[in-house]
C-alpha cells in the first residue's frame, strides 16, 4: 500500500500542490474571521443537574457575573474634592453603552414614605460636583445611617468603599466588553491619578476580560517561541537553511489548517484552544524531523534520489501515520468528557494532527524531489559521535544490564507512588495566576474588606404563586433565618435579597432611623405593603428579587475565592441547614452561582479526565495491534508510556502542584505523544524481526540505531518546545509546559532503554516456554 502511496505523491506532485495550495488559501481566509469566546466557558453538559439548576436560574434573574468593581481604601471616603470627582466618574461611567446599573457612595438615593400618595418615593442622598463639604457631611450623616449600603458599597470599619458597575447581558457576553472594561479602567486611572488613590479593580466581567486579553497576548507569543524554538534547533540539527524551512513551512500550513477549522465548526479561541497553534508548530516538526533523516539515510546507502524518496515514504508512512493516530488520540478522547470546552480542544487538535502529518507526508517528499541533493555536511548530524557513542551505550544497557533497569524502574515507581499521595485535588477561579498578579491582589483586596466578589446565589422556589409573601409572609422569616445562619461563614458578604429590600423599605417607612433596619412583624409588614403595591422605587426594588407570580425569589451573596476543596465543605455544610429551614417537600432551594457551577466543573472534569486517560491507553493499545498480535508485547510496550506518567504526577506531589483541570490535561495529552516512541521503536523491531529475518537481539540493536537518532531530535523539539508554555502568566498552562516536557524527556529514555528490554525479556521467556 505504501509503495502506491509514494508513487500517487511523486507522479501527481503538481495536482497536490494545487489542491494544498488553494486549501491554504481558503483556511487562510476563514481564520482571519474567527473570533475570541467571550462568553464563560460551559464545562458542564446540559444535563448536568447543577448546570441545570444554574440555567434556570439565568433565565428567571439574567446573568449573575455581570457586576465589575472598583474599591478603593481612605480615611477620608467623604473629603469634598474627591467625593466631587467620584460623582463625575460615576456619571463618565453611567454613560458608556452597555452598562446598565451603576452604584457607588457618590449616586445613592433613600427612600420617603408619601402618606397621601401612599408609596415611597426616591430621593437622591448625593450632590452634585458644586456641593460644599457641610452638605458632604450631612450626605456622610445618611449614607452611614443606612444600613442596607454597610457592607455592600461602603465597609465603615475598614474605611472603604466600592463602585459596583452592572453590565447588560448582551455586552457582556460580546467583543464590546472588552472596550468598555477599557474604558471605564482609562476613566478610572484618571481619576486615581488625579486623587492619589490607589483602586483595585475586580468582578466576573473585569476578571473575564483581563484573562481573555491574556489568552490572546499568550498565543501569539507561543506562536512566536516556538517557530523561533523548533527553527533553531533544527538549524542545529540539520545544519541547512532549506530543510529547517522546508519544515518550519509545512507546520504553518498545519497552523492555518487549525484556524481555519475553528471557524469553519463554528468554534471560537478560548483558553485551551489558543493553545492549538503552537502546539501543532512543536508536535508536527517531529514528522518532518523522522522523513528528512529517512531521506538522508537512503541518499548515502544509495545516493539515488527517486529511491530515496519511495523509501522514505514506504519505510517511515506508517509508522509516522500511526504515532500520529497515538497523538491525536490523546487529544481526541477529550471529546468523551462531554464539557464543551474540552470537546472543541479535543476534537480541533486530533483533527489537525492528522491534516499535518498529511501535509507533512505530501509536501516535504515534494519539495525534497524539487531541490539539490543535500551537501556531505548537511548529512554530518547523521553521524553524530556522542549520539552513536550514547545509542552504544544503550544498546549494552538493554543486552547486558536489564536486571539494573528493572530496580532502577521500580525504585522510580515506588518514589513516585509516594510523591502521588502527596498530590492535592484543588482548583481556585484565580490559581491559574501568579499570586503578584493585579487580578490576584485586587481580588484579596475586595475579599478582605467586602468578602469577596464572586457570585453565590440561593434560589428558593415556593412552588405557588405569591408564594413568597403568602401565609403571612411566612417564606420572608425563612429567609430571615436563613441568612442568620450564613452570617456564621466569614467566606460570604452580606446578603441581598427581598429580607434586605424588606429591611430597607421598613426603615424608610420609620423615618430612617437605623435602628429599623429589621424584619417587621406581620402586623407592620401589612401596613408596608400597602405602600409598596401603590407602585413607585419600592416595587421596582422588589422586582430584581422576584420572577413574575411571586413564586421564586433568590439570596444573592459574593464569596471570596477560597477553593474547590472549601467550597465542597461549606456547601456540605449549608445543605442540611437550608432543607431544615425550607421542608423539601414544600421549596425546592437550589444553591448555584458562578461558585457552585465552578466546584462541580473542577470535580466534574477531573473524573472525566481519569477515564479519558484510561480510554486513550484502550484505543492506543488497538493502534499497537496493528503492529503485534502479541497481547503481552501490546500490555509491556504501555509500561514505558505509563512510568513517565506516574513520575510525572510523583512531581507534582513533591513539588506541591495541584491536581486541577488545567494540569490533569497533561496527561491523556503525553500519553498520545509519548506512545509515539514506542510506535516508532516497535516498527522498526517488526521490520527488523519479519520482514529482514534477523534475530530478536539483533532486530533489537539495528531498532535502536535506526529509530534512536531521530527520537532523540524528536525529544530534544518536545522538551524545548513543551518548555515555552512555562513563559506563561497561567499557573496551570505553565505547569503544564513543565510537566509535559519532562514526562516526554523521562519517555524518549523509556522507549530506547526499558521497552527494548521489555521485548528482549519476553523473546528469552517464549523461547523457554518452546524448549520447556
Amino acid at each position: 500500500m505504501w509503495n502506491t502511496i509514494a508513487k500517487l505523491i511523486i507522479q501527481y506532485r503538481i495536482l497536490w500542490i494545487g489542491i494544498i495550495l488553494s486549501s491554504t488559501i481558503f483556511m487562510g481566509y476563514e481564520a482571519s474571521r474567527i473570533e475570541l469566546s467571550y462568553e464563560i466557558a460551559r464545562i458542564l453538559p446540559a444535563y448536568d443537574p447543577i448546570e441545570k439548576e444554574y440555567q434556570d436560574f439565568r433565565k428567571t434573574f439574567g446573568e449573575d457575573g455581570s457586576i465589575m468593581v472598583i474599591g478603593w481604601q481612605s480615611p477620608k471616603l467623604f473629603e469634598l474634592e474627591k467625593y466631587q470627582n467620584l460623582v463625575k466618574l460615576t456619571e463618565d461611567i453611567k454613560q458608556l453603552e452597555g452598562i446598565k446599573n451603576i452604584i457607588s457612595i457618590a449616586n445613592l438615593y433613600e427612600l420617603k414614605r408619601n402618606d397621601a400618595l401612599k408609596k415611597f418615593e426616591v430621593v437622591p442622598i448625593h450632590g452634585n460636583t458644586s456641593i460644599s463639604q457641610v452638605q458632604l457631611d450631612s450626605i456622610q450623616q445618611k449614607v452611614l445611617a443606612l444600613k442596607f449600603y454597610d457592607g455592600k458599597v461602603i465597609n465603615q470599619e475598614s474605611n472603604t468603599a466600592l463602585m459596583a458597575i452592572t453590565f447588560n447581558e448582551k455586552t457582556l457576553n460580546s467583543a464590546n466588553r472588552i472596550a468598555i472594561v477599557n474604558q471605564i479602567k482609562k476613566l478610572a486611572t484618571d481619576y486615581s491619578i488625579k486623587n492619589q488613590t490607589e483602586l483595585h479593580f475586580s468582578g466576573m466581567p473585569f476578571i473575564r476580560t483581563a484573562t481573555m486579553l491574556k489568552v490572546s497576548k499568550e498565543m501569539k507569543l507561543f506562536m512566536g517561541l516556538a517557530i523561533l524554538i523548533t527553527g533553531v534547533i533544527l538549524w542545529f540539527f540539520f545544519r541547512s537553511v532549506r530543510f529547517t524551512l522546508i519544515s518550519i513551512v509545512v507546520v504553518l500550513v498545519g497552523v492555518i489548517f487549525s484556524l481555519g477549522t475553528l471557524q469553519l465548526i463554528g468554534y471560537k479561541i478560548t483558553i485551551l484552544t489558543g493553545l492549538i497553534p503552537p502546539l501543532l508548530v512543536v508536535i508536527g516538526v517531529p514528522n518532518a524531523i523522522f522523513l528528512i533523516n529517512k531521506y538522508q539515510a537512503e541518499l548515502i546507502q544509495h545516493g539515488n534520489k527517486e529511491l530515496a524518496l519511495k523509501n522514505m515514504i514506504t519505510g517511515i508512512g506508517l509508522s509516522t501515520f500511526l504515532a500520529n493516530v497515538t497523538t491525536a488520540i490523546g487529544f481526541g478522547v477529550f471529546y468523551f468528557t462531554n464539557s464543551s470546552l474540552l470537546v472543541e480542544f479535543g476534537v480541533i487538535a486530533a483533527l489537525n494532527v492528522m491534516i499535518t502529518y498529511l501535509l507533512c507526508i505530501l509536501l516535504i517528499p515534494i519539495a525534497l524531489f524539487y531541490m539539490g541533493l543535500p551537501k556531505a555536511r548537511h548529512l554530518k548530524h547523521l553521524e553524530v559521535k556522542w549520539i552513536n557513542n550514547f545509542l552504544a551505550k544503550i544498546n549494552y544497557l538493554v543486552h547486558h544490564q536489564r536486571k539494573a533497569i528493572y530496580s532502577v524502574v521500580l525504585v522510580v515507581v515506588l518514589i513516585s507512588a509516594y510523591g502521588i499521595t502527596k498530590v492535592q485535588v484543588i482548583g481556585y477561579v484565580v490559581d491559574d495566576l501568579p499570586k503578584n498578579d493585579p487580578i490576584y491582589t485586587d481580588l484579596r483586596f475586595f475579599e478582605k474588606n467586602f468578602n469577596g466578589v464572586l457570585p453565590f446565589e440561593i434560589m428558593i422556589d415556593t412552588k405557588k404563586p405569591n408564594g413568597v409573601f403568602a401565609d403571612q409572609a411566612r417564606t420572608l422569616y425563612k429567609i430571615k433565618a436563613l441568612q442568620n445562619k450564613m452570617r456564621a461563614y466569614k467566606e460570604f458578604s452580606k446578603p441581598l435579597s427581598i429580607v434586605e429590600a424588606t429591611r430597607f423599605l421598613y426603615q424608610s417607612y420609620r423615618g430612617g432611623d437605623a435602628k429599623y433596619f429589621v424584619l417587621p412583624n406581620v402586623l407592620e409588614l401589612s401596613k408596608l405593603t400597602e405602600y409598596v403595591q401603590n407602585g413607585g422605587a419600592s416595587s421596582k426594588q422588589f422586582k430584581s428579587f422576584l420572577n413574575e407570580d411571586k413564586s421564586v425569589t433568590r439570596i444573592s451573596f459574593q464569596m471570596a475565592d477560597v477553593g474547590s476543596v472549601r467550597i465542597k465543605e461549606l456547601i456540605d455544610e449549608i445543605r442540611p441547614q437550608v432543607d431544615e429551614i425550607f421542608d423539601p417537600k414544600e421549596y425546592k432551594v437550589s444553591l448555584t452561582g458562578h461558585s457552585l457551577v465552578f466546584l462541580k466543573s473542577n470535580d466534574y472534569l477531573l473524573s472525566n479526565l481519569y477515564e479519558s486517560l484510561l480510554i486513550a491507553i484502550g484505543l492506543i493499545a488497538i493502534v499497537g495491534m496493528a503492529l503485534f498480535r502479541s497481547i503481552p508485547v501490546i500490555i509491556l510496550s504501555k509500561l514505558p508510556c505509563l512510568i513517565p506518567l506516574a513520575l510525572t504526577a510523583g512531581l507534582m506531589g513533591f513539588w506541591d502542584i495541584h491536581f486541577k483541570p488545567s494540569t490533569i490535561l497533561v496527561f491523556s495529552i503525553t500519553f498520545g505523544i509519548a506512545s509515539d516512541g514506542t510506535v516508532y521503536f516497535l516498527t522498526r523491531y517488526r521490520q527488523e524481526l519479519y520482514e529482514r529475518g534477523h534475530s530478536v537481539s539483533q532486530a533489537i540493536t539495528n531498532s535502536i540505531f535506526g529509530t534512536g537518532l531521530s527520537m532523540v531530535y524528536t525529544a530534544i523539539i518536545l522538551f524545548c518546545g513543551f518548555s515555552i508554555f512555562a513563559v506563561s502568566s497561567f499557573g496551570g498552562t505553565a505547569a503544564m509546559g513543565v510537566m509535559v516536557s519532562i514526562t516526554l524527556l523521562v519517555a524518549m529514555v523509556t522507549n530506547l532503554i526499558l521497552l527494548p528490554s521489555l521485548l528482549l525479556t519476553i523473546a528469552d521467556y517464549q523461547q523457554k516456554k518452546k524448549t520447556v
